[in-house]
């Protein structure tokens, strides 16, 4: 159910709401948050709640250090896991200045003008993720080790898939948020698991996957494990993929139903753009290392149902018809993410781009004179942020000062801990 602010203030009143979290993201895609008391809440939405944006890797300096959130009414939920007296809910929050400007490195905002863009060109994007995640052990401190839950494989059974109960939690407690997880397994590698979600509106799907990270932290916390999100925690072993789905419609029909022209040109943009996205697709060191690996593509090239490819196209008909982009690793920021694809779907259209023929071949086992037509993605992360910061398209999505911060705050990048870094730790 979607509340205007005066049901979220009804609702906090009469079901013991003490506690309202207002969510936010940093560039990175860390989620970041802000406590108020009911009292609080109607000077939220007409006002704003202030806060010291210099302490926010990548917004502002200490000389201008002034930004508001404001939240927005149709996210309102209560979070399942904390106590049912007393409850505490959240709500996910726009940036602005002051003046009521919005701040330029709001990455909900950027998604949320691609998204306008779409609707004035007569489209809609529905959006479905599947979010690799590993569950590691603690050690006798508590800190968080090496060592997987389990030594499962792919789509395993307990006792062997020691994550079954994890998984279960989370999902009990994603559907008490109206958040529809559909499918869930142990993935490839040891301790690491695999929650898949119904497609929803870009927005929607991008809050969901906020959401969603939270939760799968918080469970694990609770059964004294550590859930890492990073790119490749462990050498040898399958990678953390975000693997994005997405289907194109106009006056209510799926495109990808019928592989029209738009839907063609649309996929045509993702794979043009796709190099010079990298930098926000796979923002980290070791998210080179995971691809062209463990089936994490390695070249800019698609096909029918191939799991080697940068844009795969599952055997599904109907509503169902999409397109799988498996670049994307789950140390992004989706937010940015699902704008950058979807922007680069938008511009493929409007240039009528003609959509390149498949690839079909198993492009881990291809010949060097069957890979050498095809481009690479960026090997490492130096080079995609040098095609980033060189990007025309790039900054027709993104504000220049936003893409400064990210390509240039390397604090994210050089983190030292017991896991690799990843982002919101």
């Amino acid at each position: 159910m979607e509340y205007s602010p005066s049901e979220v203030m009804q609702y906090v009143d009469e079901n013991d709401v003490k506690f309202i979290k207002l969510l936010f993201t940093d560039i990175f895609g860390a989620v970041k948050s802000i406590s108020v008391q009911p009292s609080i809440l109607k000077r939220a939405f007409h006002e704003g709640i202030p806060f010291d944006a210099s302490a926010i890797p990548g917004f502002l300096s200490v000389s201008k250090s002034d930004l508001v959130i404001t939240p927005d009414s149709t996210t309102l939920s209560v979070l399942p896991w904390r106590p049912q007296r007393g409850r505490v809910a959240r709500l996910y929050c726009g940036i602005s200045y002051p003046d009521g400007t919005p701040f330029e490195g709001d990455s909900r905002h950027i998604l949320k003008k691609v998204l306008e863009k779409c609707g004035k060109m007569g489209y809609s994007v529905k959006v479905g993720t599947e979010c690799e995640f590993y569950l590691f052990k603690l050690d006798e401190n508590g800190r968080p080790t090496l060592a997987p839950q389990d030594n499962a494989s792919y789509c395993d059974l307990a006792p062997l898939d020691k994550g079954e109960n994890v998984r279960r939690d989370i999902i009990l407690n994603l559907e008490q948020m109206g958040i529809v997880p559909e499918t869930s397994h142990h993935e490839t590698g040891p301790g690491q698991n695999e929650i898949d979600f119904k497609y929803d509106d870009a927005l929607r799907a991008a809050d969901n996957v906020a959401t969603f990270k939270t939760t799968v932290k918080t469970i694990a916390a609770q059964a004294g494990l550590y859930a890492s999100f990073a790119p490749k925690p462990m050498e040898g072993n399958a990678g953390n993929g975000f693997h994005v789905n997405l289907s194109l419609h106009k006056a209510g029909e799926n495109l990808f139903s019928k592989e029209s022209p738009e839907a063609k040109s649309f996929m045509a943009g993702i794979l043009k753009r796709s190099r010079e996205i990298s930098a926000f697709t796979n923002p980290l060191p070791r998210s080179y290392e995971r691809l062209g690996h463990f089936e994490a593509p390695n070249y800019v090239s698609w096909s029918r149902q191939n799991r080697s490819q940068l844009i795969r196209v599952p055997a599904s008909d109907g509503e169902l018809s999409r397109i799988e982009l498996r670049s994307p690793d789950s140390s992004c920021n989706q937010y940015l993410v699902l704008a950058l694809v979807i922007a680069s779907g938008l511009e493929g259209m409007e240039s009528k781009l003609e959509l390149p023929p498949p690839v079909d071949l198993d492009l881990y086992n291809a010949s060097p004179e069957e890979l050498s037509s095809l481009e690479k993605l960026p090997g490492d992360y130096t080079e995609a942020f040098k095609l980033a910061r060189e990007s025309s398209f790039v900054k027709s999505v993104i504000p220049q000062s936003t893409i400064d911060s990210y390509l240039n705050d390397k604090r994210f990048l050089t983190r030292k801990d017991s896991v690799p870094y990843e982002l919101g730790e």
